[in-house]
Parts: C-alpha cells; sequence; structure tokens
C-alpha cells in the first residue's frame, strides 16, 4: 500500500474530481505509473466524497474517453475508506505506447505530461518525439491472430461465472481486434483453440538431468490452461510437518499466495510476439517459473521491486482483471515480497525467472545437489538462493570468473563480488591465487558440523505429508 501521507513521484491527492485530473493520469502513464487518491487534502487528510458509485463511473469514463492511446487495461478505480470517510484509489500503471495525451489537445507539449517529483509538468516536442520513436511496434493487439474461425464459448463461461456476461461486441470492446476487424493475437489466446501450450516439468533431482514427467497444458483457452497449471503445482505443493522439541509446524513447500502470483504474473505479461510460453518446472529442491521477455522496457530492476507496473499485455491484463485473476495493478508482486526476497528472481535479456526454495530445505546439499552436497557435507543455514548458485557455478568450475558468473545469473558484477565478499568472511569460500590463474575452494563450516554432531539437524526433522 502506498505512503498516503505525503505527496511524492508516484502519490497525488485531490479533494475532488477536479479538470486537472486527466493530466495528473496521462503523467503517470508517461513515467512508470502512480496513485491518485480522490477526497484527501494536500495534507494527506481525508475530506471524503461523495456519491462514491457515480464518481468511480466519472474517472473510468474521463481516463477512456478523454486520453490517448487507449489506457484500458491500465488502471483500477477503488473504493476505499480512511478516517471513516468514503474516498477513491486510482492506480495507473506506465504504458508501452507512450507518449499518452489528452485527447482534445493531441499530442503537443500542452497536451503530454510526465511526473517529476510531486508535480505534473508539459512534455518537450523532443521528448514526445524520443518517445513517440520509441514506442512499440509491436504488440499482440496488432499481431493478427494464425486463423480467424475462433470460437470463445470458454472465455464466455468464465464472464458468466463472473456476472459479466459478454455481448456481441465483446471482441470490439475487449480490444481483440486488430485496426482493420481481424482477430488478433489476444484473441487467439482466449479462443477455444489455439497452437499455445504451457509445459509443467518436474525433475528427479535440482538440475534438468533426470526429468520424470513433462505435462502440457493449453491448445485452450490460456485462462483455461493457467488454472490446470495452478491446480498442477498445488497438487505438487505438499504440506511438510517440521518436528521442533516445542512443537509440529506444517508448511507448504512454497508459500500458495507467492507461487499463484507468480505464475499469473508470469502468464499475463509473458512476450508472446515470439510464440514462446511461460515454463514451469518443479525440482527436488524448488519450483521456477520461466516466462519470455524480461523486464518491460522502459521499467527498471528497481521499479519492479518498487512494484511499479507496466504491463506487457495491457488487454490480457484488462481480462484477467474483468476475472478477478487479478487485483489492483502491482499487488501481485507485493504479495510475493511479503515472503520472498529479491534474490528469487533473476533477469537476462529476454527472459525473467523466479525459483521459489522449499520451506524447511536446510541442508545446502539438499539445494545444491548431490555434488556440492557430499563435498560440503554439513547443515549450511543463511545462503540466500544468489549465494547458492554463486556455489554451484563455482563447484562445476572452479576457476569461473565474476563476470561469467553476472552473466550466467543476470546479476551485476558488483551484486556477484558482495555476495562473495560475504561467502568468503562467513568461511563458505576461499579464493587461491591470482584474479586470472586463481581458483575457488568451497570451504566446509566448522559451526555446521558442530550443529551436526549435536542433533540439532535429528530435532529438525521433516516429515512429507500428501
Amino acid at each position: 500500500m502506498p505512503n498516503i501521507n505525503k505527496e511524492n513521484n508516484s502519490v497525488e491527492y485531490k479533494r475532488e474530481l477536479a479538470d486537472s485530473f486527466e493530466r495528473s493520469v496521462v503523467a503517470f502513464l508517461n513515467t512508470t505509473g502512480g496513485h491518485i487518491y480522490v477526497g484527501i487534502n494536500d495534507d494527506g487528510s481525508a475530506c471524503g466524497i461523495k456519491e462514491t458509485d457515480k464518481v468511480q463511473r466519472q474517472i473510468a469514463d474521463r481516463i477512456l474517453n478523454n486520453i490517448k492511446p487507449n489506457a484500458i487495461g491500465l488502471f483500477n478505480v477503488i473504493a476505499e475508506e480512511q478516517d471513516g470517510k468514503d474516498i477513491l484509489h486510482v492506480v495507473v500503471s506506465g504504458g508501452l505506447e507512450k507518449p499518452y495525451y489528452l485527447k482534445k489537445i493531441g499530442m503537443t507539449p500542452n497536451g503530454c505530461f510526465v511526473r517529476v517529483g510531486s508535480s505534473v509538468h508539459g512534455m518537450s516536442e523532443k521528448m514526445i518525439l524520443e518517445s513517440f520513436a520509441a514506442r512499440a511496434k509491436l504488440s499482440l493487439a496488432r499481431i493478427p491472430a494464425p486463423r480467424q474461425d475462433l470460437t470463445f464459448s470458454q472465455l464466455r463461461i468464465y464472464y458468466e461465472e463472473n456476472k459479466k456476461p459478454l455481448n456481441s461486441l465483446f471482441a470490439r470492446n475487449l480490444e481483440l481486434l486488430t485496426p482493420d476487424g481481424k482477430y488478433n493475437y489476444n484473441a487467439y489466446l482466449l479462443a477455444d483453440e489455439n497452437g499455445v501450450s504451457m509445459k509443467v516439468a518436474r525433475y528427479k533431482g535440482t538440475d534438468k538431468y533426470d526429468l520424470i514427467e513433462n505435462e502440457e497444458f493449453g491448445y485452450c483457452c490460456i485462462i483455461k490452461a493457467l488454472k490446470a497449471v495452478l491446480m498442477r503445482l498445488k497438487v505438487a505443493n505438499i504440506t511438510r510437518a517440521e518436528i521442533t522439541p516445542m512443537e509440529r509446524i506444517e508448511k507448504p513447500l512454497v508459500d500458495p499466495v507467492a507461487l499463484r502470483e507468480a505464475v499469473i504474473n508470469s502468464v499475463v505479461h509473458n512476450d508472446y510476439t515470439r510464440e514462446v510460453p511461460p515454463l514451469f518446472e518443479i525440482f527436488s529442491d524448488r519450483m521456477e517459473i520461466t516466462n519470455y521477455g524480461g523486464l518491460v522496457e522502459g521499467l527498471s530492476r528497481e521499479d519492479f521491486f518498487n512494484c511499479c507496473s507496466m504491463p506487457r499485455n495491457r488487454e490480457l491484463m484488462r481480462v484477467f482483471h474483468d476475472l478477478d485473476l487479478v487485483e489492483q495493478l502491482g499487488s501481485g508482486m507485493r504479495r510475493i515480497l511479503r515472503s520472498y526476497d529479491e534474490q528469487s528472481f533473476s533477469f537476462t535479456d529476454h527472459f525473467m525467472r523466479t525459483s521459489f526454495f522449499f520451506e524447511g530445505n536446510s541442508r545446502l546439499g539438499e539445494k545444491l545437489g548431490d555434488r556440492l552436497g557430499d563435498k560440503l557435507g554439513n547443515p549450511l543455514p543463511n545462503l540466500t538462493y544468489t549465494r547458492q548458485r554463486i556455489l554451484e557455478l563455482m563447484e562445476i568450475d572452479a576457476r569461473i570468473s565474476i563476470v561469467r558468473i553476472s552473466h550466467e545469473l543476470g546479476y551485476s558484477t558488483t551484486a556477484i563480488e558482495k555476495n562473495i565478499n560475504w561467502l568468503k568472511e562467513n568461511k563458505y569460500l576461499e579464493r587461491h591465487g591470482s584474479a586470472k590463474a586463481g581458483y575457488w575452494e568451497i570451504k566446509a563450516l566448522k559451526k555446521g558440523i558442530e550443529q551436526l554432531n549435536a542433533g540439532k539437524g535429528a530435532e529438525h526433522g521433516l516429515i512429507d505429508q500428501a
């Protein structure tokens, strides 16, 4: 939840729905998104609004009718309460079709705005031209579906279940048509039949050497496929009981809320323009979710971890929101980060991977595979995923460079160096020789051996519950 005590680069207050409202929305669309609170004074105190439902509809109508390009799927309007008074919270995502502008004025310095600190500023002609030149040329809305004989009975059922029946104009209203009236790739993904399939793979160990199961879910409405993937991963997410001297604690392998949000995010934000669907993998120590596209252009790692939202596929986001698969923009990441830290995510130019290690998996050998586990042979707590992967790469190649590790894991060399320094300071790792000719040695921890001899591993045994 954003801090609503002070206006800043991502928060703005409005006592009422004033004429300047669209300017603020455009400014957030042209940056990385933000939050507008209607019914809040400049000092952050609530003054409230009357006729909340009416104002809520007015806000949606004004955004859709007064701003270009179409901002559908890039905002939510949420009724909330502060200090006993009704207010409206408008969540705006950064858009990909910059520059956004006021329809009645056009794409000019008087119609295009950006957010600078807590203020709204007009864009210069140079900024407008640069933004327009960088606008993504390919989007699912502009790509014709590979086939045009599409049907949508499954999508209709989902909308009816949510008491939002589709009318005869649903393809146009949901932006499932190209400018020349053909079904676009969004329609193809939501159709009863398509050529898109998502895989769930399960491996015996901690790497991809021994595949024991490979299931496909797809060739149907992407929402139906998503629900099947969620169910399969739910079955795999068994409950474990941890026995301590004081109590028996039952936990699933992976936090179920974080897992659900990560799966949905991977599907709705995947880049389908190269026809590469998300991949879901189950290892002996973790679940991994990989989706194509990397970070959306214009969204930095800092923005991503600050839960700024910039949907790659806004039309799909709108449908997912209609069907209550997602709530407000950016809320999924907030739920994930409640249970897992930033090191659960890795990025390359074209892919993003989310790795959830199993609860209670306290032995490094379980996390890095038998080779590394046999070498260390003792419990090694407090290792983050990144540090585990660094040790794994060093075990495979003792002369691996920091640059190579950075490339493999998708983190900067500075971040890798900080983690390596931690490993050395805590006696997990030792460097021998020079930077060019030397090698890494993975060390066993004396304190780990002492813990093992004291029998603490047995006290905290794990029992699997189906």
